[in-house]
């Protein structure tokens, strides 16, 4: 009912335009093609206070389609959300950074996924910067190489960009305490090779 409450105005403005849901998670989940609703989505992000809502409507975000106008929002957004462990809704906010960010942000990316007070979310701003075509992800993808709470995310990133250069330290990860960790380092040296 609260959820309810504090989408109203949206979902009535989403009925407006041809996507009569009651819920925001609706749009993702029954798999439409929502294109239009995006600059509603991205309009009403910011006055949202429900934190379910703002939920749905960031998980609503996380699609090509949104690339690259989310971004500066969804960046906004991450910058006012208390969360040091970075789990909740900061990771979401993250994952859908990974989807929709370009290189039009890089630089604010490079400074939060290096910036270790973001705690787990740095993980998909990692991930992000396999998406580049900044030349400098590959350097700052290196550096994360190093560092224990996002290097399998680095592998990640690195695997995207072909990075072939990084080709000595992924295979020094082939050995890594976790299994995720070295079949990351595995799927990189795959993609490296084709």
């Amino acid at each position: 009912e609260e959820y309810q409450r504090a989408a109203e105005p949206l979902l009535a403005e989403l009925a407006q335009i041809g996507f009569p849901v009651q819920t925001v998670g609706e749009l993702y989940q029954g798999k439409l093609n929502y294109k239009a609703a995006i600059p509603v989505l991205l309009r009403w992000l910011p006055n949202i206070r429900n934190r379910y809502v703002q939920d749905d409507v960031v998980r609503a975000l996380t699609v090509r389609w949104a690339r690259p106008i989310a971004a500066p929002v969804l960046l906004r957004m991450f910058d006012q959300i208390d969360d040091p462990t970075g789990t909740g809704l900061k990771w979401t906010v993250a994952n859908a950074l990974s989807v929709v960010a370009d290189d039009s942000v890089f630089d604010q990316i490079v400074a939060l996924a290096t910036d270790k007070t973001n705690g787990q979310s740095r993980e998909m701003l990692t991930v992000t910067l396999g998406n580049m075509k900044n030349p400098y992800a590959v350097d700052v993808l290196i550096s994360l190489l190093s560092d224990d709470e996002v290097a399998g995310h680095a592998l990640i990133g690195l695997g995207k960009l072909k990075a072939q250069r990084a080709r000595p330290l992924i295979e020094s990860f082939l050995g890594h305490p976790k299994l995720w960790v070295r079949k990351e380092a595995q799927k990189a040296l795959g993609k490296l090779d084709r």
